[in-house]
């Protein structure tokens, strides 16, 4: 079976910045990662690599992220 492509290190230092914004959003709004991991029916772990840029989430993900957290997604998302 093939192997993937990793992604240009700019998709990876974009995911990371989405992290950041998760995290910080998620700390303003004093939340635990295992409370928003289990608002949006994610475990920790999954939602840990999230933050930390080690996951590409997808769309329906970030939504629930966001709307767990109580923030628009265009904050979660932005340069």
């Amino acid at each position: 079976m093939p192997r993937s492509v990793p992604p240009p290190a700019w998709v990876l230092t974009r995911r990371r910045a989405i992290g950041d914004h998760i995290r910080a959003a998620r700390e303003a709004a004093h939340l635990t990662q295992q409370q928003v991991a289990e608002r949006i029916e994610m475990d920790r772990a999954t939602y840990n690599r999230i933050e930390q840029g080690h996951a590409s989430p997808m769309l329906d993900s970030l939504l629930r992220i966001a709307d767990a957290i109580g923030v628009p997604l265009a904050d979660l998302v932005r340069t």
